[in-house]
């Protein structure tokens, strides 16, 4: 019952994020709304990276931030940021597939060096930091395009874009 609740959530959100990376405006690629916030391209790479460590968490017990360099430098394209987010979906949901429970179980550590930032069952870990993670960040792409005037897609329901539809 576990892998099936974790399976439909991740399937859910992966589509729910490609909607809103489907329409990446290129023009305003490097374009942030605070000087403190990421830019549009970075923020859109951003949910790759959280994508790559979903993939973690299902291929090693541990991820280290201080020694694994999974962060991609913000990619320039809408076609980029769609090939890469679309490649790493077949990963995750290969990785899903072959899972048990068992597995999803088993406990997942995040660690900064010495200091650990959580220990979970992989599935708790998956869903606190790797979706839900995700749910956050696209949320504040969704702000940036409601700022850049880009219709933002619906993602649990129309948005106030689609209504009518």
């Amino acid at each position: 019952m576990v892998k099936e609740l974790i399976v439909g959530d991740a399937i859910n959100e992966l589509a729910a994020t490609r909607r809103i990376l489907d329409r990446l405006p290129e023009e305003h690629m490097s374009w942030r709304p605070h000087a403190k916030s990421m830019t549009l391209g970075g923020l859109a790479t951003h949910l790759i990276n959280l994508l790559n460590w979903q993939i973690t968490i299902f291929l090693y017990l541990e991820f280290d931030l201080s020694t694994t360099p999974l962060r991609l430098k913000p990619l320039e394209s809408r076609k980029d940021v769609l090939e890469q987010f679309d490649a790493n979906v077949i990963k995750l949901e290969q990785l899903l597939a072959e899972c048990d429970e068992k597995s999803l179980g088993e406990e997942w550590i995040l660690r900064n060096g010495d200091h650990i930032i959580l220990r979970q069952p992989r599935a708790i870990a998956l869903r606190t930091f790797g979706l839900s993670h995700m749910v956050h960040h696209r949320a504040q792409l969704g702000v940036y395009y409601r700022l850049l005037d880009i219709p933002v897609p619906g993602l649990y329901g129309p948005s106030a874009d689609e209504e009518g539809i």
